[in-house]
């Protein structure tokens, strides 16, 4: 979310991929874990094809965990991880990775919050060097974070207050959809607390949160498990760990009601729905089945939605899903599987959500045919395998699912439980998850329409017979 110009195993402290039995046509990627006294994990996943590395370091600590009266203020802090520090001012670590060909970026999602780079092999200690410095201190000063609000909020300006729709399948859905504030607050934040964050809440975040001990680091590409394991004891291993507050529960139970809600949007030319249903928690023998669902249902020209709504009734205009803000694998806590759309004027969004209802009740009725459950899965699996061909992709959703997970491993696992998912595995999670009572449902309309709706609504209703008033 940051606005930028942007198989070698050591006994006893690493991880086997050989507890995994992965079908024989896999791709298995070499998992390597180890972890620092000082409590930083080290992930290695050793490629030789390519001359270069990615790197990245997660921080278990995102808008979920982020303090109250300061939403926003995990991103904002995000934003401060790149103005410098006492032994590396602003600038240096932008023009360290990219002056040798490489990129760097970082985000910030409900449960953590992750800094990623890609360079020439030859760069990776200078990178490692910079991501320890800053795990260690940084620049703390009025100026940068004065600076830093500015420009978060002009992010908020650019992709939200002056975007049509304003990513409210998101940010409006999760305020509609989940009761506790550490699942419902908006994590962009409001203005008046990201002004209102003070050097005080910059050091307290950083001492809490980012400590070695709160963290993933993860290297793939041209580098051994032995070398990727040295460097990072040489450049992160005499970082002491620091307490961490202990999380909250965040758990939520299934709504039990549905939630209807009508929004005006001042830039939009046509109306949306965003339906969004609560979804299993992260290791459910459900969570599987919920994301093949998902790409039944939209993933594509293909999916079941797509094919329905847009092409068939022709009353969407086009049709995706998401899992709040991350992928159907990387949550902590209760997240959401929302399904947008935009539709057309002439219809409703009673009508979009009723023939959503019915294109689900044949596959609750009836199940999915082996060829249609097939494709899907073929082309989740793709798609996963596409992703990890990066390096930069691969250290990430390594970093990421250790941090989730406690396991890099899951990403061998993953498209064994895609494999696995039965007809039968999706009708249970229809019937449980995908129930009216479980939705909730944002219609947004453009200010104009909405207004003459209104309008409409309000005009008396004259009953009287023809030629009784004159």
């Amino acid at each position: 979310m940051r606005m930028r110009h942007l198989p070698v195993l050591l006994a006893g402290i690493t991880l086997s991929v050989s507890a995994f039995a992965a079908p024989k046509d896999q791709w298995t990627l070499p998992v390597n874990v180890k972890k620092l006294d000082n409590g930083l994990t080290v992930v290695v996943s050793e490629d030789r094809t390519s001359p270069t590395v990615g790197v990245s370091v997660v921080y278990h600590v995102g808008m979920r965990l982020e303090p109250r009266n300061r939403t926003g203020f995990a991103h904002l802090f995000e934003h401060l991880m790149f103005q410098g520090t006492p032994n590396a001012p602003k600038g240096v670590f932008d023009t360290t990775i990219t002056a040798g060909g490489g990129r760097n970026n970082g985000s910030t999602r409900p449960d953590f919050t992750n800094y990623i780079e890609t360079a020439p092999v030859s760069a990776l200690e200078p990178i490692l060097w910079l991501e320890a410095d800053r795990m260690k201190t940084l620049d703390f000063n009025e100026k940068t974070l004065k600076n830093q609000q500015d420009v978060v909020k002009e992010e908020i300006r650019v992709n939200v207050k002056n975007q049509p729709y304003g990513g409210f399948m998101w940010i409006d859905i999760s305020q509609q959809a989940f009761q506790k504030w550490e699942n419902n607050h908006d994590g962009y934040g409001s203005f008046e607390d990201l002004e209102n964050a003070n050097l005080d809440d910059v050091r307290a975040f950083h001492r809490d949160y980012y400590g070695p001990n709160n963290a993933v680091l993860a290297i793939a590409g041209d580098i051994s498990p032995q070398q990727g394991f040295a460097l990072a004891e040489k450049y992160f291993g005499k970082i002491p760990a620091r307490p961490t507050p202990k999380p909250g529960d965040f758990s939520e139970p299934l709504n039990t009601a549905e939630k209807r809600v009508v929004q005006s949007d001042a830039l939009a030319q046509v109306p949306a729905i965003a339906a969004a249903w609560k979804v299993p928690e992260r290791g459910s023998r459900d969570q599987a089945p919920m994301a093949v669902l998902a790409e039944l249902l939209a993933g594509g020209d293909a999916s079941v939605f797509y094919q329905g709504l847009v092409k068939g009734r022709e009353i969407a205009l086009n049709v995706d899903t998401l899992f709040g803000l991350t992928s159907p694998w990387e949550y902590n806590g209760p997240t959401l599987l929302t399904v947008f759309a935009l539709y057309k004027p002439n219809s409703s969004a009673d009508a979009l959500l009723k023939a959503m209802d019915e294109e689900v009740a044949k596959i609750a009725e009836k199940g999915v045919d082996d060829a249609t459950l097939k494709r899907v899965k073929t082309r989740m699996i793709a798609d996963w395998n596409n992703k990890l061909e990066s390096f930069i992709n691969r250290a990430d959703t390594l970093a990421k699912l250790q941090t989730l997970w406690g396991d890099a491993n899951v990403v061998n696992k993953i498209p064994g439980w895609i494999e696995g998912v039965s007809s039968a595995d999706i009708q249970r999670v229809i019937r449980t998850y995908l129930v009216p009572t479980n939705r909730t449902v944002i219609d947004r309309k453009p200010a104009a329409m909405l207004a003459a709706e209104n309008k409409a609504s309000a005009a008396p209703t004259n009953n009287a017979p023809a030629g009784a008033t004159k």
